[in-house]
């Protein structure tokens, strides 16, 4: 599925973890790695060391990129990398989409102080702002990131944006054999209290439904062997983690666009919500232009 891999780096803890786990899918998939760190330019990293004019952040990311480079080595996967100057997050984005990478893995945290970057929320920006699918994964001391991924999550509102991530998500679990878990989520506190809310909340609990049953039937059609139907009630992103932690869920693949309006089920900002607490990686697909 993937031919190039482009992974931010800045050589903390996360985001040491995620090279590793990049390089487990760059094995299975015979992926190149494209390692890139920016140094972010909002910083003035500009010093004179022996009378020469050297930028600080760009010479530690030379040396970052470098021992990343000597671990890929030892890992076995190809690889290449560069150090460029910028706005992290558009800077990652427009460098992904320049050289058309099929995927951006990016951890949710990474270093602290001045010269961080890959902090949660340039990743959710990334996230935001990208038409390349976004690969994130939650570090915590406990958390460990299981490859390849034997049963896959994908929520769903039945809208435009629910159905190309789950394009992605169906190609993903058929070439991993993996099981497909759909989620719709009818979300009864934005019902309201007037009269119309049984025959609203019925309507909701249909279309919910109709949504897991048409991404199921779906699923066939990319050979797909094993799916699990999931129509829930609740807060999106409580149901979401709740399911994750009740089925063994080793990936969350959604959509960054949803339905929006009095009618929406999931919504855009869920998958934000997913990204910055889900205990597993989670691809997100932006629909792009």
């Amino acid at each position: 599925m993937y031919e190039d891999i482009l992974l931010p780096f800045d050589g903390s803890d996360g985001a040491a973890e995620a090279l590793y786990h990049t390089a487990e899918i760059a094995h299975w998939a015979d992926a190149t790695i494209h390692v890139l760190f920016v140094a972010d330019t909002r910083h003035d990293s500009v010093t004179v060391v022996e009378t020469e004019v050297v930028d600080a952040l760009v010479q530690e990311g030379e040396d970052i990129v470098e021992e990343a480079e000597k671990t890929l080595t030892t890992l076995g996967v190809d690889y290449d990398s560069d150090v460029v100057q910028g706005h992290p997050a558009p800077t990652i984005v427009e460098y992904a989409e320049q050289y058309e990478y099929d995927v951006i893995v990016m951890p949710t945290h990474g270093r602290e102080g001045v010269s961080r970057y890959l902090i949660g929320s340039v990743t959710e920006k990334v996230v935001r702002l990208s038409s390349v699918p976004v690969l994130t994964a939650r570090m915590q001391p406990d958390e460990h990131l299981v490859f390849p991924y034997e049963s896959i999550l994908i929520p769903t509102d039945g809208s435009a944006g629910a159905a190309y991530a789950a394009e992605h998500g169906l190609s993903l679990a058929a070439a991993l054999d993996a099981t497909v878990h759909v989620l719709c989520v009818v979300d009864d506190a934005s019902l309201g209290l007037d009269v119309r809310s049984t025959i609203s909340g019925q309507e909701r609990e249909q279309a919910a439904t109709d949504a897991v049953d048409d991404l199921v039937s779906e699923a066939e059609t990319h050979g797909v062997s094993n799916s699990v139907r999931h129509v829930e009630h609740g807060s999106p992103i409580e149901v979401i983690l709740d399911t994750i932690d009740s089925n063994d869920i080793h990936a969350v693949v959604m959509g960054t666009t949803g339905r929006r309006g009095s009618d929406r089920i999931l919504l855009g900002s869920v998958a934000e919500k997913t990204v910055r607490s889900a205990p597993v990686p989670v691809l997100t697909v932006g629909q792009g232009e």
